[in-house]
């Protein structure tokens, strides 16, 4: 249709009637907490703190992947995503239950680094390319990935020794095998862990504004799914074959 209308501006009688097909809806698959609970227990070191931070903060993988150091607000208890999803930054919570293994986290790559500068390394790609403006910049503790790789790679344009994130391919796999290890039979995902965030915080009461804002959708339809999943909208109604089981 926008073939004939706008690149070869033919108005053919037969596109009159036409409509765009829609998406079928898919209603996301949630986890349940004992589920949640089972999968990261098949999980350790960093993908363990990785998973629990998508469950915990409602991250989508390549946020997660992308943190950096200053990107923590262990004082707030918060996080900062910097251009996600729409480009846009947004607030997320940092767990209480990840707090710990955080800070370790932070200071196992504070200390790679300063290894790294030791030996003419400890840059990484910085947001908008800024190399020139500010040279060292690549180097400074904050800008360090939370989770980076654990090899180094030749930037051919500066010849820096860089340090690129974790892939996100490797908490794919990850998730992939705890999900088998625990026995969960449902098709769960790294993005399963976002959905089971939004979906238990409503189940706690978050009301649906504060959950678009952390999950970072532009429009509250969007987050409206969750409520598909609760016991609430159409899921709410009650079987009278259940009313049979009342005394």
């Amino acid at each position: 249709m926008f073939l004939y209308r706008h690149v070869l501006e033919l108005d053919l009688p037969w596109l009159q009637g036409l409509v765009r097909a829609s998406r079928p809806k898919r209603l996301p698959t949630v986890l349940a907490r004992d589920e949640v609970r089972a999968l990261l227990e098949q999980l350790h070191g960093t993908q363990h703190l990785m998973a629990l931070l998508l469950y915990g903060a409602g991250l989508r993988l390549l946020e997660c992947c992308r943190l950096r150091i200053k990107d923590l607000d262990f004082a707030a208890s918060r996080l900062t995503i910097r251009s996600g999803k729409g480009d846009k930054d947004r607030p997320a919570i940092l767990p209480v239950a990840a707090r710990e293994a955080l800070i370790a986290q932070v200071s196992s790559v504070l200390t790679q680094h300063t290894t790294g500068l030791a030996v003419g390394g400890g840059f990484v790609e910085l947001p908008g390319a800024p190399d020139r403006q500010f040279p060292n910049a690549a180097r400074e503790p904050g800008w360090q990935w939370l989770f980076p790789a654990t090899r180094h790679y030749h930037h051919d344009a500066t010849g820096q020794r860089r340090r690129h994130h974790l892939h996100e391919t490797v908490m794919q796999s990850a998730i992939r095998q705890a999900v088998r290890s625990a026995g969960i039979v449902k098709r769960a995902t790294c993005h399963t862990l976002r959905h089971s965030f939004a979906t238990h915080l409503l189940e706690d009461g978050s009301d649906i504004r504060t959950v678009q804002e952390l999950l970072g959708h532009r429009d509250v339809r969007t987050t409206m799914i969750y409520t598909h999943v609760l016991n609430r909208g159409p899921a709410a109604v009650r079987s009278p074959a259940d009313r049979l089981l009342d005394p």
